[in-house]
């Protein structure tokens, strides 16, 4: 149920949490809905920041916190870039649907991952140490937000460039 949906005001806090977060992983997902592959490829800021980029930098947020952090198994075990800017790093082979492919299915294997654990269940797997789920939850909605605000950012300024020509 949406985050914005009225029966999920009442609902317990994981419920919400859960919520919030499918309804940013949609979001970033949606960014790239309408854009063709130069679009999505396309840097309109100095850093490596594009929406392709953005969905794969999602993909990482989603392993370190819902795979590495709960399963501790290492970065390069899970086939993860082992910082967050190589994550952006956008690969000939890297087309709009192949990176929301691997994004979808990383999200359910994050849900899956965190399905039973409790928000107060401490996961070990982070280099911070010992982290309760709340905050592993609340890190990843921060982050997605930042990047779903990024993205809305980018689209503006492409679909601006289609309309002036």
């Amino acid at each position: 149920m949406p985050s914005h949906d009225r029966a999920s005001f009442p609902a317990p806090l994981r419920q919400q949490f859960d919520s919030f977060l499918d309804d940013h992983r949609r979001a970033i997902h949606d960014c790239l809905d309408g854009m063709t592959e130069e679009e999505a490829r396309r840097r309109l800021v100095s850093s490596e920041t594009t929406l392709l980029g953005l969905v794969k930098h999602a993909t990482f947020v989603e392993l370190v916190w819902f795979n590495e952090a709960i399963t501790c198994r290492s970065r390069h075990e899970i086939g993860c870039p082992a910082g967050p800017d190589e994550s952006f790093e956008i690969e000939p082979s890297d087309t709009i649907d192949a990176v929301r492919t691997v994004y979808r299915q990383v999200c359910a294997a994050s849900r899956d991952s965190a399905a039973s654990l409790g928000i107060d269940d401490v996961v070990n797997g982070n280099h911070r140490g010992p982290l309760p789920m709340r905050w592993i939850y609340l890190h990843a909605l921060r982050e997605l937000a930042q990047h779903c605000g990024h993205a809305d950012i980018l689209r503006e300024q492409i679909l601006a460039r289609r309309n002036t020509g």
